[in-house]
């Protein structure tokens, strides 16, 4: 008979394992003492401590070791099992490659958007806006359908259209599905087909900052210009606009990272 501190040396598993061990019923004791409540171990023990010790460096969960000592009486009977947990780990290294990658691509996104951000010339300025003529689709759902009413109001206004696209964002905050916002054009005459609002939109104070580089890294200039904004005690107004100056093509998408986006955020002083 081995005591708990000797069959730990022999197994190389430690004294807290036995015990759990021992508590979820994978690994008893081949003796217990009735006056110390001391755990005794045998031999036997020691090959069953030898398979679960193999099972565990398999990254097998302690459930399926003890269904696998439950169900198996030598090696050929844990085929089964080891196939499976084998699948599971190339499962597991597959989701890892794909999560590794990820990660590599966001890092590489945000240096380069790190790198353009402190080589742009654009300045936060603070500009009055004219008041001009716009014709509008309002939405409420996701940002990217902005991209079909663009397409629906070239397709019914595309002569009178005098300006870049813009959007017109009506939320105080950032939202996925059930944003509100609105797309439209600068137009020269006032003509409403079916679905736009054409209306006069009022100008003002604004302050107003160029960002250059993908979307996704708008977050960074309206950083800036909150905090221009937060520093001059102005009260920043809705709705908040994006100017589209230089984007995607109707054809070719173009480089993301020479997108040139205008953000203007009305004010009061």
């Amino acid at each position: 008979m081995f005591s708990i501190g000797e069959f730990s040396k022999i197994t190389g598993l430690s004294i807290r394992a036995l015990r759990l061990y021992h508590e979820q019923g994978i690994l008893v004791p081949s003796a217990i003492s009735q006056d110390s409540n001391y755990r005794y171990y045998d031999q036997v023990n020691v090959e069953r401590a030898r398979a679960i010790a193999l099972l565990r460096h398999m990254m097998f969960s302690l459930d399926d070791i003890k269904q696998i000592l439950k169900q198996s009486e030598d090696d050929a009977d844990t085929i089964s099992f080891l196939a499976a947990n084998r699948t599971r780990i190339e499962d597991k290294i597959r989701d890892m490659k794909n999560v590794s990658e990820s990660l590599s691509k966001l890092i590489a996104d945000e240096e380069k958007a790190r790198r353009l951000l402190s080589d742009s010339p654009h300045k936060v300025e603070e500009k009055t806006l004219p008041s001009m003529q716009i014709a509008g689709i309002r939405i409420k759902g996701p940002y990217n359908d902005s991209g079909k009413a663009f397409a629906a109001l070239g397709k019914s206004l595309g002569r009178f259209i005098c300006g870049k696209a813009m959007n017109l964002f009506y939320d105080s905050e950032y939202k996925e599905q059930d944003a509100e916002f609105e797309s439209c054009f600068p137009v020269r005459v006032v003509r409403s087909p079916d679905g736009v609002d054409c209306r006069k939109l009022e100008g003002g104070k604004a302050v107003i900052l160029i960002h250059r580089g993908p979307y996704t890294t708008l977050g960074r200039s309206y950083a800036r210009i909150f905090s221009h904004i937060r520093d001059r005690g102005y009260e920043s107004l809705s709705p908040s606009r994006e100017v589209y100056v230089k984007g995607p093509g109707m054809i070719f998408k173009g480089n993301p990272h020479r997108y040139l986006t205008e953000i203007q955020l009305l004010v009061r002083t």
